[in-house]
């Protein structure tokens, strides 16, 4: 099988920085079209530059939260390309949970962050991808990755909702694996953990102490790049995967190999 991507579209949520655009760049690189989409058009023109509106990369802004926007981004990508082959489902929210609180909005806020954004994106591409195969009797349809978190299995006390959305994630993917495995369309997830995410970096200028706990808590003892996990999210999106569905694939270094630690499970 082959682990080439290079003429296949792939639409990459959360690209603007951190881990999806890292994928995003990557898919490019391996001669994929890549629509990159994020609600920072600032930061998706200041990363993408000149390379934007040409050749195989175009960009896309606007909050996926909406229902509307996400037809958009599905419209924006056929005029670009004329198919969608891959989804990267890469746009993530981490923001602390007080569990005791019942007034304490960050779960729902959680899940309508990272939850029903994916579900739709997955449900309308899905939709997408099994009409543009309607005359293929073989082969693969299409292909969904779901990034999800190793918090959906290590708990923090504060990260209730982050860790809810990321199981609720989880178990989407293994549904919808199962939903769509007759129309030919895979969907697996990547669960990161001990890896650079823009909300890792972010977690990390404010606790500095929190990197040497994360790093002492994973045994390969350090925290991993977004490029390190470009190469498996192409693996997802190849033919090299295509009898590979409803798999949550745990990319952290060896960091759940361990007892639950009180660094954050990002």
């Amino acid at each position: 099988m082959s682990f080439s991507i290079a003429g296949k579209t792939a639409i990459v949520t959360g690209a603007a920085n951190g881990i999806g655009l890292a994928i995003g760049r990557h898919f490019a690189d391996m001669g994929a079209n890549v629509m990159f989409a994020d609600m920072d058009e600032k930061s998706l023109i200041s990363e993408l530059g000149e390379q934007a509106d040409e050749g195989n990369i175009r960009y896309f802004a606007g909050d996926l939260r909406e229902k509307l926007t996400i037809a958009n981004l599905l419209s924006a990508t056929l005029d670009a390309f004329d198919q969608i082959d891959v989804l990267v489902n890469g746009a993530r929210q981490v923001a602390p949970s007080d569990p005791l609180d019942a007034d304490d909005p960050s779960v729902r806020t959680l899940l309508d962050q990272n939850l029903f954004p994916a579900l739709r994106l997955n449900q309308l591409v899905a939709r997408r991808m099994i009409k543009q195969s309607e005359d293929q009797d073989e082969g693969t349809a299409g292909s969904i990755i779901n990034l999800s978190s190793i918090a959906a299995r290590r708990t923090h006390p504060e990260l209730l909702g982050y860790s809810v959305s990321s199981a609720a994630l989880d178990q989407m993917t293994r549904s919808l694996a199962v939903a769509l495995a007759p129309k030919r369309i895979r969907v697996n997830s990547i669960a990161l953990g001990s890896v650079m995410s823009a909300s890792l970096q972010s977690a990390l200028k404010d606790n500095r102490d929190a990197r040497t706990d994360i790093e002492n808590h994973t045994p390969l003892s350090r925290i991993a790049s977004p490029t390190e996990l470009t190469e498996t999210a192409q693996f997802l999106a190849s033919d090299a995967s295509a009898f590979m569905t409803g798999q949550i694939l745990t990319l952290d270094g060896g960091r759940t190999l361990l007892d639950p630690v009180g660094a954050a499970a990002h």
